[in-house]
């Protein structure tokens, strides 16, 4: 067994453990402290909840209608923000004329867009998409950057004594392998981001269906237990595709910079 397959083993025991505390401490709070399923449902009412709403079908509609929104505001996000992050960090010029523009936008809230893409969209799934796509863009953009504008000048000017001169050349050949590490963590760090502002967005009412949708729509409707369910939903989800990220990118497209694991 390796250290990865060491590290594995150690993660199951710990998360069994961490979750199993977790939910006694949250049935015995909600049960003994709280008594008001109102306030805090119980681990067990959760759960019942939960059963019915994917006994009745009703949750995977939610989940397929926000996966849509998710995905459609990332694809445009790295579309945009891969390229234009390399010629940021590749080309000086590129980078002087995008950087102000960039830095005026950067800083404003993805959910202060909401109002520009209800106008813009109307409530439809491109309105959900054009918020996850802001919040999900500059992470990318940023750490793409970075990546390219700290390629070591060592490695460019290896290539170009073994004959690779030409830009376009060196950019594929070296900046490009070398900025992997830097993009992958802005994805990483983008799909978080993006996964919460669908959530944001689809709560302000951006769109008519999905799973932050369902959740002011049962807030509204008194029931608790089910607005805990498309939390925990949410959640596993989430939880889902960062570990997918990270077993599909790092651990097979990146092996190269996998450390010492304890």
């Amino acid at each position: 067994m390796n250290s990865y397959d060491n590290f594995l083993e150690k993660y199951r025991i710990y998360t069994v453990i961490s979750l199993g505390i977790a939910i006694a401490l949250w049935e015995f709070v909600a049960v003994f402290v709280v008594r008001n399923s109102f306030l805090l449902p119980s681990f067990i009412d959760t759960m019942t909840s939960l059963y019915n709403l994917v006994k009745s079908m009703e949750i995977f509609s939610d989940l397929i209608i926000s996966l849509y929104h998710f995905i459609l505001g990332m694809f445009f996000a790295v579309v945009l923000g891969i390229p234009i992050g390399m010629g940021m960090g590749w080309f000086k010029k590129v980078d002087n004329l995008m950087d102000p523009i960039i830095e005026l936008l950067r800083p404003v809230p993805p959910l202060a867009w909401i109002p520009f893409a209800i106008v813009w969209f109307g409530l439809t799934h491109q309105s959900a998409g054009f918020i996850i796509f802001v919040g999900a863009f500059f992470p990318i953009l940023t750490n793409t950057y970075s990546g390219f504008s700290s390629i070591p000048k060592t490695l460019v000017e290896a290539a170009k004594v073994l004959g690779c001169t030409r830009s376009r050349d060196l950019l594929k050949s070296v900046g490009l392998p070398s900025s992997l590490p830097h993009i992958a963590v802005g994805l990483r760090v983008a799909m978080g981001i993006g996964w919460m502002c669908l959530v944001a967005a689809e709560l302000f009412g951006v769109s008519k269906n999905g799973l932050g949708y369902k959740i002011w729509w049962y807030y509204y409707l008194h029931r608790m237990d089910n607005v805990l369910s498309y939390m925990i939903i949410l959640g596993l989800i989430g939880l889902g595709i960062n570990w997918a990220f990270r077993y599909i990118v790092e651990k097979k497209f990146l092996m190269w910079m996998e450390g010492t694991v304890y």
